[in-house]
């Protein structure tokens, strides 16, 4: 890589300077909302899907810093990036504020969680969900496929499939996807359908991440309770097939788990 210029670095010093003033505001307007914001509040929740946004936008400031040093200086800014992961995640943690981080949680018990933000409409909810996730991808994108960061993605995608499935309210949900004339039948079905992936991907990544790197029995324990939210899902919307194949293969890799605790313990 030939040596970069101070001319080229004091231009890309000044190409990021509006970028960092939006990201050092929108960072004073967290702190100022959460200085003002107390537990029971009415508002305290959608105050949180307010600075999830928030911290989804930063993030993407930071990613477009990343942009301007592979424009500029044609080299990763890896110091934006992992200020931009680092948000991605407080973002995550905005959402399991409001509805939990429980991976297979039954539907009933996300019910009194998501009784604060029933008037957020489920349109606001998947474009949230949208928003995150093309970040994160983004992101994985950014850091490209040989990053030290490559089994963390793991968790923060994992993490990013739990919030994504306890953000709806599935009572309602099932009801607007069998109801082609309803207003949020759209919606609804194109929810259902990112869901099932993201439990599906994240179910998978978990399995590679213990076959390929940790061997952590609690890694495959997340791989099957990821099948096991996509197995309750299926079972959601009436979908009995799915749902007895999804619970085929968690037996499956439970077994599998069994058989590797046991035969390491043996060794």
């Amino acid at each position: 890589m030939s040596k970069i210029s101070e001319e080229t670095r004091l231009h890309f010093s000044e190409a990021i300077q509006p970028y960092k003033g939006k990201i050092t505001a929108t960072l004073e307007k967290e702190k100022t909302m959460l200085n003002g914001m107390h537990k029971g509040d009415i508002d305290y929740e959608n105050k949180k899907l307010l600075l999830c946004e928030d911290m989804i936008y930063a993030a993407s400031l930071y990613m477009a810093q990343n942009s301007l040093s592979l424009r500029l200086m044609e080299v990763k800014n890896n110091d934006a990036l992992n200020d931009a992961r680092k948000l991605l995640y407080k973002a995550i943690i905005y959402l399991e504020e409001i509805v939990s981080d429980t991976i297979d949680a039954p539907y009933a018990d996300l019910t009194p969680l998501l009784e604060p933000i029933h008037n957020v409409p489920i349109i606001r909810r998947y474009t949230i969900i949208r928003k995150l996730g093309l970040a994160i991808t983004m992101l994985k994108d950014a850091f490209g496929d040989n990053s030290k960061w490559k089994w963390s993605f793991v968790e923060l995608e994992g993490r990013f499939a739990t919030v994504s499935k306890n953000l709806i309210d599935m009572k309602a949900c099932v009801k607007d996807y069998f109801d082609p004339g309803s207003a949020n039948y759209e919606t609804t079905v194109l929810y259902i359908r990112m869901i099932q992936k993201q439990l599906n991907d994240s179910a998978t990544a978990y399995r590679d991440k213990y076959e390929l790197s940790t061997r952590r029995i609690d890694d495959m324990r997340n791989a099957i309770k990821y099948l096991l939210a996509l197995r309750k899902l299926y079972i959601a919307i009436s979908d009995a097939t799915q749902a007895e194949e999804v619970k085929k293969k968690a037996v499956v890799w439970k077994d599998k788990m069994d058989a590797d605790h046991k035969a390491g313990l043996s060794n």
